[in-house]
Formats: structure tokens, C-alpha cells, sequence
């Protein structure tokens, strides 16, 4: 076999390049292995984030930034930690979480600021209920991320564990240990705060 036949081009994207070959240009600053990493793995990044987020346009602003994070950081790509693709999901990981972050921050200020006035049909609330509300937003905040974003999730965003799990792609398990913990924190922090 010659090497032009072991070179075949890339069926979606007819460049001719290994993937180690687009990796070792991206390291070096080529833009052309920029266009071609997006063309080969751009599909790859936006599926995960897609599955994950639930939103296609948020997978969208997640795939661009993982790929200007990683033409940012590519100085930092070691191959003899993985493949190129992999060091990419890795980057996609790390932005997904960093989004789902953003939305649950998102989703406690428009919580704390509808919840902090009543509905027009409900009786009027003093001002002992909007401080509690806001009280628990703020707990809510001091929370380890992975438990304030299945807590946030579950309670601001009306999700079932499961819906949670397939969004986040973290085991079941995971996200019922999560809740649980959670939930025990702020239940210990509010008792230890509670006047004798």
C-alpha cells in the first residue's frame, strides 16, 4: 500500500488530512486546521452539547466557544494524553457545565426576582415571605454546583430526576445522591441558623 492510498481524504471534508495531521497544524496556529477541526468534530461538540442543554441554539454558542477555547489554548493540547477529538469533548464538557452553571444562575435571579412580589390574584405577602424566599435563593447559591444545578433544575425548571440526568448525562444515581445531599445541607443550615 502507498502512502497516498493510506492518505484517503476525509469523506466530509475532502482535505486530505489525518486527524493527527489537523492537530499538529491547529497546535502550530494554521488556520486552515481550524476550518478543518470545525468541519471533521463541529458536529461531534454540537451533538453532545445538544443532548446535554436540550436547546439547539445553546449547543450552538457552546460549540463556538469550545472551539475558540481550544484555538486559545491549543499550546496546552498534549497528543500523548489522547486524541485530538478527545481533548475537544473535554473542552465541550467543561463549556456545557459552565453553561448549565449560567442557567441555573439565570433561573434563581428570575426566580428570586418573581417570587420576591405575589401574583395578582394572590393575597399579599409580607414582607417576612419575601425574605424567606430570597434567603432560600441565597442557600440555594452556596450550594456545591453539581447539587445546586439538580436542585435548580429540579425546583425552577419543574424537571423530573430523570429529565435532570438525561440533560446533564450524569447517572440517575448520581443525580438522586446530588438531590439528597443537597437537600440535607440546606436543611442542616437552616436548623443550625433557627433561633433556639
Amino acid at each position: 500500500m502507498t502512502l497516498s492510498a493510506a492518505v484517503q481524504p476525509s469523506p466530509v471534508t475532502g482535505d486530505g488530512l489525518l486527524d493527527h495531521e489537523v492537530a499538529e497544524g491547529f497546535v502550530r496556529g494554521d488556520e486552515q486546521c481550524l476550518t478543518v477541526a470545525y468541519r471533521r468534530w463541529g458536529g461531534l461538540v454540537q451533538a453532545l452539547a445538544a443532548r446535554t442543554l436540550g436547546d439547539p441554539r445553546e449547543a450552538e454558542d457552546v460549540s463556538q466557544q469550545v472551539f475558540l477555547a481550544a484555538w486559545r489554548g491549543r499550546a496546552g493540547y498534549r497528543p500523548e494524553r489522547g486524541a485530538f477529538p478527545g481533548w475537544l469533548v473535554g473542552i465541550t464538557r467543561r463549556k456545557i457545565a459552565d453553561a448549565l452553571a449560567d442557567r441555573t444562575r439565570r433561573l434563581a435571579l428570575v426566580t428570586a426576582a418573581g417570587t420576591a412580589l405575589p401574583l395578582p390574584d394572590e393575597p399579599a405577602v409580607g414582607p417576612e415571605a419575601v425574605l424567606d424566599r430570597l434567603v432560600i435563593t441565597g442557600e440555594l447559591a452556596k450550594l456545591p454546583g453539581p447539587q445546586r444545578e439538580v436542585l435548580a433544575m429540579a425546583f425552577y425548571g419543574d424537571l423530573t430526576q430523570t429529565q435532570i440526568a438525561e440533560r446533564t448525562g450524569m447517572p440517575l444515581g448520581t443525580v438522586k445522591s446530588h438531590t439528597r445531599r443537597g437537600l440535607h445541607r440546606m436543611r442542616h443550615r437552616f436548623t443550625a441558623a433557627a433561633p433556639a
